[in-house]
């Protein structure tokens, strides 16, 4: 599990074929693998990766068929900038929501304009995911707890504050980008409940 609260910015360093899957290197800031152990999931843009191996500064990850097809990972060219979170700890602080590095689906980003000091951003949703998309609640945008402020149809607009702006890899989206979307687990269990109880 994961809060949503980037810990720091990484870089793809190596991304190879292996086997039909990928395999990527991840370069990460000094000091972020600090007590971290093989085995370990990593959050990249939102993608839940295990750590299978550490070196040159960062950690190797396997990515399989699955998660390319389903994240943006296929697209994550070598130098892309990635947004970076270590899984939650008992004593880590939960200052986003609840997220669990389960990509549900791609988005793409619509609009983006300045808005006083902050950012205002407009993204689509495919259409299955759009109805667990409520306004004043949380959305997770390439490993980012964000709170939707308005939504259209499969259109959600969020707010982007300057430290966020600066502090993930959202200041480098342009408008038609790709952007891995995780709604909220408790809309997800909701449904499912409901869902359980009509078919009985």
């Amino acid at each position: 599990m994961f809060t949503g609260i980037i810990e720091g910015l990484g870089r793809i360093a190596e991304n190879a074929l292996a086997g039909g899957d990928r395999r990527m290197l991840i370069a990460v800031p000094t000091g972020f693998l600090d007590g971290a152990q093989l085995g370990d999931s990593i959050a990249v843009n939102g993608v839940c990766l295990t750590a299978v191996a550490f070196r040159d500064g960062g950690f190797v990850a396997d990515l399989s068929a699955e998660t390319l097809g389903a994240t943006t990972a296929a697209g994550w060219a070598v130098d892309r900038v990635v947004n970076l979170e270590r899984a939650l700890t008992p004593n880590k602080p939960l200052g986003g929501h609840l997220v669990s590095g389960h990509v549900d689906g791609v988005g793409h980003l619509r609009d983006k304009r300045d808005d006083a000091r902050s950012w205002r951003l407009e993204f689509e949703a495919p259409a299955a995911l759009a109805r667990y998309i409520a306004r004043k609640g949380s959305i997770c945008i390439d490993g980012i707890s964000l709170t939707v402020n308005e939504v259209s149809g499969r259109r959600f607009g969020v707010n982007i504050v300057p430290h966020t702006m600066t502090h993930t890899a959202l200041g480098q989206l342009t408008v038609g980008d790709a952007v891995n979307l995780e709604v909220d687990l408790v809309a997800r269990y909701l449904e499912r409940l409901l869902t359980a109880r009509d078919e009985t």
